[in-house]
């Protein structure tokens, strides 16, 4: 099917699909095609502008480029937006974030895509729960819940690689969930950090 398709059909299918960013596996699948077509025509219309590479094996429309929070989601998997970003997107914290920090199970790794960074942070597999789907404008992206973005930054400030902001804001939180997630990281440091706070 590869040859038959042309720009209209590949956009036209891929917005109803609402695929804004794919991998080649992901449009040999969509389109019926083999993935060494796959990735011809990707690499085509990447030459002629439609499509940008994000990173190997990831692209996007270059016209409809995606939000950096979606991003964040497929640059680099398993991972969730947690740490500052998150504390900034509930409003625990009063700075606005200029990178998008990310908690994965997997070595941490730092991209930078249009002048942005994307930062990965691995912590514990047992830790890496506490994140729900939520909606961001038309999109879904997953983000760690109030609480476990609390943990996760304070897991951080307890192995002396991030600094206490001392403008964290924790009234409202539940302190039940909190409880929960800290246990999951087994560290006597972050529960004085955590009891301090609470």
């Amino acid at each position: 099917m590869g040859r038959k398709l042309n720009l209209i059909q590949i956009e036209k299918t891929l917005r109803e699909k609402k695929f804004k960013i794919f991998t080649p596996f992901e449009f040999s699948r969509i389109f019926d095609t083999s993935a060494i077509s796959a990735q011809k025509i990707l690499e085509r219309y990447t030459k002629k502008g439609v499509f940008i590479r994000l990173k190997k094996g990831l692209y996007a429309f270059a016209l409809d480029y995606p939000n950096e929070m979606v991003l964040a989601n497929r640059i680099y998997a398993p991972s969730y937006i947690s740490f500052e970003t998150a504390l900034s997107y509930y409003h625990l914290i009063p700075e606005t974030v200029y990178s998008i920090t990310s908690a994965t199970s997997k070595s941490t790794r730092e991209f930078f895509l249009k002048e942005m960074v994307f930062s990965y942070l691995k912590i514990k597999k047992e830790a890496f729960t506490g994140y729900v789907p939520s909606q961001f404008n038309e999109d879904t992206i997953l983000i760690a819940l109030p609480e476990k973005a609390v943990c996760d930054y304070l897991y951080f400030v307890s192995l002396g690689k991030k600094k206490l902001n001392d403008r964290l804001e924790v009234d409202g939180l539940d302190p039940k969930k909190i409880k929960k997630y800290l246990r999951l990281f087994r560290r006597k440091g972050l529960e004085r950090i955590i009891n301090d706070l609470f």
